[in-house]
Order: structure tokens, then sequence, then C-alpha cells
């Protein structure tokens, strides 16, 4: 939070109108603290994780070579040699003789006589963010083949080849590949450097898994996470995190899905796919975009652990994406899973069918929930966690409709319920919140025996006003059966897959508003989650998103503020809300909801009104408040303020006390506000 401002200064800021404003009759708001209702879910509100916008590599995961084995379609990539290799006699990917079948492509480089420019470069994702004093460890496999070379120069380059760091890296003295290792310091901190490779003589040297990675890392860990990231991330306490996607989870085809199983174990055998995102808009056309799965699913268990969030991995159910390929798993009828060691690439079947989708469930649930005598649990063991990773949900699908999808849901539900009863099952209701999709996946999944679905996910992206509007969904929902996962929603100025989206404050309050209500309903909305939830500035394919970043820094838009608010403050119990004169949530622009925090009493209230709102709170019931209470508020009075690299914290909350009188709270809402009153009873 920042320094505490005055509301005073607030109301100035809103000019003359507004303080004129204070003059009108207060809106009365009830809050019947002695009479809590529905408990509210740990998991109410947290994170959807998405590689998109370079999220993952480039992002979260700081590797800073691209394509550091070779391995992609087209093998160069990121990679080009210096002044177009007129210093190498041989420069070329083979395959003869690899380091490993798992990663049969390598690089050879051939060079008649010693030059500086006998060589190559990496260019990283958009360049490789360093920064000066800090420690980077460059790791290769090196094979020298040929000729008296014995020495590999080692560059990290910013502006015109200016030298941040260099060192010298003694090559293998044998005939094999050879694991070699130095640190590089640079000496200025710089978002845009580039890897060069430069062969100290003549010769002939083979070159495979080239990597640079900081070792400031998240909790220091080898093959750690970008702590800046984390850090904003473990600063919403967010109460699950799903994972890897989206769209990516189903693939533009059934053989470019994501499979988990091909994203744990050795990093270095992890075979890299195209991203479905990576030409998917022509407006942000990326084809350098890949999934080298550094970060994987065992990191994804690990992440949510550090971060206090519930893991809630999403597996394809036999669909690949239905805006592209739409390609379906038949529909076999064959025995049922039975139990699958680990095995590589085990089921990367030309045709697979349902079977080995569901076996990939279960075999996940034994992964992180297995004990270390079984197959998968040896595997988790392996990696380094003897613990269970406690996993307690599985969406079943993305965000899939229609017949195809409610016809392998269901076997796939009955399979993995049979087996691990305990675990909560995700559904799909399709990208839509209403229509005819939405309608037969709600009917459908509802009228399911008991248990088979946990929770249904409902996704909306809409213009602002759909949000304010629809604050009330949820207020005359059945209060029986599935629970509501709300698990992609954002507000989108411009339209849907607009390019022109930003992340500005009437985005954000309009979720605020669509907030109290799924708060006041959480006895039946039990998670919620913004989407997506990153953005590389240079390297984005859809806005808005929650958090920005470029190789260096990083920055929580208004909306990220607002989630960040509502997840701190979500408390323990819901508290009854009444306006005046029988209003409803929403009416005059004015959202309310309440919560019991223990002993607090925490009103969240959004004034989506250009002049300020003098409100009149009693706490109904509550006999031993404070003298004092704290308001948090967000606020702007212009709707198109935005954050940015420049000024990120442009909006971001404030604090200031605020007078308790018995039961009363008399207080003035600024004009365009979100504001959290937290009011402890008397110790």
């Amino acid at each position: 939070m920042r320094a505490t401002i005055s509301l005073l200064g607030l109301l100035l800021a809103a000019g003359p109108l507004a303080v004129r404003a204070q003059s009108a009759a207060p809106t009365r708001i009830t809050v019947q603290a002695d009479k809590p209702g529905a408990a509210v879910p740990k998991t109410l509100f947290g994170l959807f994780f998405e590689d998109i916008n370079f999220a993952a590599d480039g992002g979260l995961y700081p590797e800073l070579v691209k394509n550091k084995s070779f391995e992609l379609p087209e093998p160069l990539l990121g990679w080009h040699a210096l002044k177009g290799g007129a210093a190498l006699e041989t420069y070329q990917v083979r395959t003869e003789g690899a380091a490993s079948p798992a990663s049969p492509h390598y690089l050879r480089l051939t060079a008649k006589a010693a030059s500086p420019d006998a060589g190559i470069i990496n260019e990283g994702f958009r360049g490789m963010g360093v920064k000066q004093g800090e420690d980077y460890t460059l790791t290769l496999l090196a094979r020298r083949v040929a000729g008296p070379v014995q020495q590999l120069r080692v560059v990290l380059e910013g502006d015109k080849g200016a030298t941040l760091a260099e060192s010298r890296l003694a090559l293998p003295t044998g005939a094999g590949w050879q694991p070699l290792t130095l640190t590089l310091r640079p000496t200025a901190t710089f978002a845009k450097a580039r890897l060069r490779l430069v062969l100290d003589g003549a010769g002939t040297v083979d070159l495979d898994a080239v990597s640079l990675y900081p070792k400031a890392t998240w909790q220091n860990r080898p093959n750690g996470l970008r702590p800046d990231l984390v850090q904003l991330l473990k600063d919403l306490q967010p109460g699950f995190l799903r994972f890897p996607g989206g769209c990516i989870v189903e693939g533009r085809t059934l053989s470019n899905r994501y499979q988990w199983k091909e994203t744990i174990g050795d990093v270095a055998s992890r075979q890299p796919i195209i991203n479905r995102w990576n030409t998917e808009f022509a407006h942000r056309f990326t084809p350098d975009y890949y999934q080298s799965f550094g970060l994987g699913f065992f990191e994804y268990f690990q992440l949510s652990e550090d971060i206090g969030a519930e893991p809630l991995p999403i597996l394809n159910v036999g669909m690949a994406c239905q805006y592209n390929s739409a390609e379906l798993a038949p529909m076999s009828h064959a025995a049922a899973p039975g139990p699958s060691a680990p095995a590589p690439h085990d089921h990367a079947q030309d045709d697979p069918s349902l079977e080995v989708f569901i076996q990939d469930a279960l075999d996940l649930l034994e992964f992180a929930n297995g004990p270390a005598s079984s197959p998968w649990g040896a595997k988790r063991v392996a990696m380094g966690h003897p613990a269970p990773f406690n996993l307690k949900y599985i969406g079943v699908g993305n965000e899939q409709w229609g017949p195809q999808y409610l016809e392998r849901y269901e076997p796939f539900a009955r399979a993995v319920k049979a087996k691990y009863p305990q675990v909560q099952l995700v559904s799909s209701a399709g990208p839509s919140p209403d229509g005819a999709n939405f309608d037969l996946a709600t009917r459908f999944l509802r009228e399911l025996p008991t248990g088979l679905v946990g929770l249904i996910d409902e996704h909306y992206y809409a213009k602002p006003e759909w949000f304010r509007q629809n604050a009330g969904r949820y207020d005359n929902y059945p209060r029986t059966g599935p629970k509501i996962f709300a698990g992609e929603y954002a507000a989108h100025p411009e339209g849907i897959g607009n390019s022109k989206n930003r992340n500005t404050w009437d985005a954000a309050i309009s979720e605020a508003a669509f907030m109290t209500g799924l708060e006041r309903n959480a006895d039946i909305v039990q998670m919620a989650s913004y989407a997506p939830l990153f953005a590389h500035v240079d390297a984005w394919q859809w806005v808005p998103d929650l958090i920005w970043f470029d190789n260096l820094q990083a920055y929580g838009t208004p909306s990220y503020y607002v989630q960040k608010l509502f997840s701190l403050n979500k408390g323990t119990q819901i508290l009854p809300v009444q306006l005046s004169a029988g209003a409803k949530n929403g009416q005059d622009n004015l959202y309310v909801s309440a919560v019991a925090d223990k002993a607090d009493v925490v009103v969240k209230l959004v004034n989506y009104a250009a002049t300020p709102r003098p409100v009149q709170l009693t706490l109904s019931g509550l006999k031993r408040a404070a003298k004092t209470a704290q308001a948090q508020i967000l606020a702007a009075t212009d709707l198109q303020t935005e954050n940015s690299l420049q000024q990120p914290q442009k909006l971001a909350p404030v604090t200031q006390p605020v007078t308790v009188a018995g039961q009363q709270v008399s207080y003035t809402l600024p004009p365009y506000s979100l504001t959290i009153l937290r009011i402890p009873a008397r110790k």
C-alpha cells in the first residue's frame, strides 16, 4: 500500500461539483453483523495461469537462451552467426552422434582460422534481461571434433556489441561430449542483452544444451522461477492456482496438445512444442513462440505450494481446440484404464482413444498424491518432493462445449471418481456466459449423479458495463448441486480479442462491482480468477492482462489491485447487507458486499459515479466496535487511468483512518472508487 492520503485530497481532485455533492442525503446501508451466513471458501479468489503473452518462457520461467537445444522445427530459431557466418566454414545443426536420444540435435561450428567473428549469437526472448552485479550461470554440452581450438569465448553484450560480461571456457580434451559451466556477472543492467559464443581459434566444435540462467531465482532454486513475478502472485494471497491454461491444454490438434507427462523429470529431456498462440492472431503474429516445458507440472505444483494456493490442473478431455481443428479422440469402450507405469512418451499415440486421456488423469493424481512405492509417486519423490502435493481438484477439459464434450466428460468423471472419490472435478460450461451451448452444458451437468461434477467453470469476457449489469448474476442460482468456478473473466473495453484493449480503471472498477456479487454468493461461487495472468510488453498476443512485465521489471494493473483488495479481505463468513428503501445491489451505481473476518467486519463498496457519495453504515448487532476503522481506497476520477512500467503505481490503494461511533460509520465514497472498510471489534 502507498502512503495514506486524505479523503479531502481525493474530493478536491474531483473538482468543485464533487465537493458540493457531499451535502446530498447519505445512502443508508445496514450490515447484519450478528447474522453471519455461509462460510467464504479459502479458494474464492485465485489465479489462472496460461502460457500466453510469453508468460512462461521469457517470463515466469527465466531461462535466457531461446531454443537452447536446437530442437525446434526451425532448428536455428533464436540463433544467428556473427556477420552472416563469414568467419565460419561450418554452421549447421546435425544429429549424428548426438549427446542424448532425448535431444537429438546439436550445432556444429568450424572455423578455418582464429577470428573474433567465428561464432554465434542468441537473441533471448526479446533480448535477455541482466542486472549489474548479479550472477548468471552458463551451462552447455561441448565436444571438440578437430583442430587446435582450446577455448570458447563467452560474452554478454549490450548495445552495439558493448561487453557486459566476458569469460573463456576451456573446451574438453577428450573425444566425447562433456558438460561445461561458468558464471557471468554483468557490469551494467541491460534489458535486451545477447549471448555471444566464439571459437577462440581454428577447429571444429559441437555445442548443445546452451543455457544461461540467473542464480537469483525464487527461493534460489535451480531451475527456479523469476522472483519478482512470483512475489506479485504471492502478494495476492491466492486461494488456488489453475494451470497450465487455457487453450494450450487442447492444442490446435491432439498431437499438439499439452501432455503433462512430457513436462516432468530431467529438464534437458523435455521436448519443446509449438505454442498454439504463436500465429493465432494476425495482429500479433509471433512465430517464435514455443513451449520448452522448463516450467512443467512439477514446477506448477511447487509454485502452488510456495504461494499457499490449492493446485488446480486442467487436463485435456480428448478434444483439440474447437476454434482450430476441433479434432476428437474416439470414444472407445475398451476395458477401463488400469495402472500405468511411467515410460517415455507412453501415451503419445497417433490415434489416442479417450482411455488414454482418462489414464493421464489417474496417473497425475498418483504423481501428485501417491506414495513413494507407487510408480508415479516415485517420480515425484525422485524430483525432490517426498511429501504428496495433496491435489484436491482436477479440471476436465478447458473451455469445450457441445455434445462432443458432454459425452466425453461423463466417462472421464466416472473413472476418476471411482478411484479418487475425494477429488473435486471441474467441468466446462463453454466459452460464453449464456446461449444455447451454455444452457445445454448447465442442464446436462446439473442432471448428472451427485459427485460427478464438483464445480461448473463459467467464463465471461465482456465490456465493462456487462460486469456492472451482472453483479446480481448468482443471486438466483440454485443453492444445491454443483458449485460455480468463475474460471476466466476480464472486462474488455474495446470488445473481446481487440488489440486496442487496455487495462483501464473503468475495466477494473467494473470487475470490482461484479466481484461484490461473487462474494455475496460465496455459498455457491467457490472459485474465481481473472484471466490472463501475465503479459510481456514486447511479446503479447491478448489484452487486457493482470500483470505486465519486460525483461527486468513488472507491474500490477488496476485490475491487479482490485483482485488484491478482494483477496486480502475475503473474510470467513458472508454478512447480509440491506440498502435503504429496499434498493438492489448495483442500483444507482452503488455495489456493496460484506463479510466477517474473525472479529472484524469488512465492507466493500463500489461507487461507479462521477461524484462523491455519502453513506451511513449501520453495523447491526456489533456491540463492541472499535472507535477507529481503516479504509483502503482505490479511486481515480479519470476512468481511462492505467499503470505502466514508468508509473507502476499511478493507481494503487491508499489507506486512511475512519471514525466509528457505536454501530455507526459515516463516510463519503470518492468518485469512481472501490473502498474496503475494515471495522475491528473492540478488544
